[in-house]
């Protein structure tokens, strides 16, 4: 084990020492990745020399999300504390379906979840668990949903007509999840926006009004805090109000940015989260910690019962069901995803989560502002988003960002919104400077003047 952490010791160095010289790694097509890397498996076992080699090509090839490069995605960068829960999860390697395998890492996670609760004032009856992902969040969300407003379904399915709600902008997780749970993907009811990408309340209303004259069943809305393109927030507020008007299920999907939670300055955003039946987050997102640790909460931790539990003689044999969190959770056994984000909560304080999601809006601040100083440049997002949507000289998004991937310049990807396609930067990573947007910026100036167009 010692020589293991030795070599483990080393290859991070590699890698840390890669992420500074070459922050962006150069792609490997997929016709020539098996040729390129040796990635396979054989009889006989690799000697030592070969195997570091090996995987220092393969951490030499693997792209840098950790670095002040990598703006491609809705995470990124690095945490100590965070990373050093992490490893130490993996080390200890417990499942967290029970108290009698976790112990007090069972209190580390229902620690998160209760203070979560609170923050948002959800009442005493709240709680939640830690899901595989924001699209698994989403889909625990609607399945208690419909199992709320459907108790028959768990048990003889679906048979009747049932929808469920959610804008233009919204992750694409919500159809997928209708056609999990059994109402299915036709039942989903695409709700229009406004020019910012938030929902309208006005269209939410008709559309519920109408399926309810046509002998639906409607049953859950679901609203967004940051929608995955121009980082939108809908008004929870106004939601909240129709949704309570046809008793629906409202969630808030706050995967992208939804730890504005943490936030004094910027919890305005998520304004009326407490009228919400569900709330998710993604901590490896705005809080920054590795890959993945995502949780949900509701209002009243029956649903979680309801929904999630099974008897089970041979796995649970301690008595206090409220810490066999195998109970209220989508799987059985499950990796320790909790510690890491205690490790960077504990350390360093509510005042540190909330200079960590201040940060990402003032990086974005810098971001829009050299936008709107240069006119080479045109802006398409708004304040209060760290997604920054813009296009450079006409140059088609698409273009200029498979061009800056190719050439190992940056990774940023480019969305669409309306029909208008551009290059969407995201300022998530919490280890970006000012130099780092402006370097950004140069960047793509100095290659598009370097390449044909």
């Amino acid at each position: 084990m010692l020589k293991d952490l030795k070599l483990f010791s080393e290859l991070v160095e590699y890698l840390i020492s890669e992420e500074k010289n070459n922050p962006v790694a150069t792609p490997i097509d997929t016709t020539s990745l098996y040729e390129t890397l040796d990635l396979s498996l054989n009889d006989d076992p690799i000697i030592d020399e070969d195997f570091t080699k090996t995987l220092k090509d393969i951490i030499k090839s693997t792209p840098k999300t950790a670095s002040t490069s990598f703006f491609n995605q809705l995470f990124g960068g690095r945490i100590d504390r965070a990373t050093l829960g992490d490893l130490l999860a993996v080390m200890l390697n417990n499942s967290m379906y029970t108290y009698k395998v976790a112990g007090p890492q069972v209190g580390i996670e229902k620690i998160i979840l209760k203070t979560i609760c609170e923050m948002i004032d959800y009442p005493e009856t709240a709680d939640g668990t830690f899901a595989p992902g924001g699209s698994m969040s989403n889909y625990m969300a609607v399945l208690m949903a419909r199992d709320n407003y459907n108790p028959k379904a768990r048990n003889e399915g679906v048979t009747n007509k049932m929808t469920l709600y959610t804008s233009q902008a919204s992750h694409y997780s919500i159809a997928k999840n209708a056609s999990f749970i059994g109402v299915g993907r036709n039942q989903v009811r695409a709700i229009k926006t406004n020019d910012k990408g938030e929902m309208l309340a006005t269209d939410l209303d008709q559309q519920i009004s109408k399926d309810i004259e046509q002998g639906y069943q409607p049953f859950f809305v679901n609203a967004t805090a940051g929608t995955t393109v121009l980082g939108a927030f809908d008004n929870v507020i106004q939601i909240s109000k129709i949704c309570k008007k046809h008793d629906v299920w409202l969630h808030l999907d706050g995967a992208y940015c939804g730890a504005v939670i943490f936030s004094d300055d910027y919890k305005h955003l998520v304004k009326g989260i407490e009228h919400t039946n569900s709330f998710s987050v993604n901590a490896h997102k705005m809080l920054g910690t590795p890959l993945g640790c995502s949780i949900i909460v509701t209002r009243d931790k029956k649903h979680l019962y309801q929904s999630f539990s099974n008897e089970a003689e041979y796995l649970y044999q301690t008595n206090d069901d409220d810490f066999n969190l195998g109970k209220t959770s989508l799987q059985c056994g499950r990796r320790n995803d909790a510690l890491k984000l205690w490790t960077l909560w504990k350390s360093v304080g509510n005042k540190g989560l909330k200079t960590i999601v201040n940060h990402q809006f003032n990086m974005a601040n810098v971001a829009r502002n050299y936008i709107n100083q240069h006119p080479d440049y045109t802006l398409y997002s708004f304040d209060n988003s760290i997604s920054v949507c813009f296009n450079y000289k006409n140059i088609p998004a698409n273009k200029l960002c498979t061009g800056l991937y190719e050439n190992a310049e940056l990774m940023v990807g480019f969305g669409n919104f309306k029909n208008q396609e551009f290059v969407r930067m995201v300022t998530i990573n919490s280890l970006l400077q000012e130099k780092d947007i402006i370097n950004f910026f140069t960047r793509i100036e100095k290659f598009a003047s370097s390449s044909d167009f």
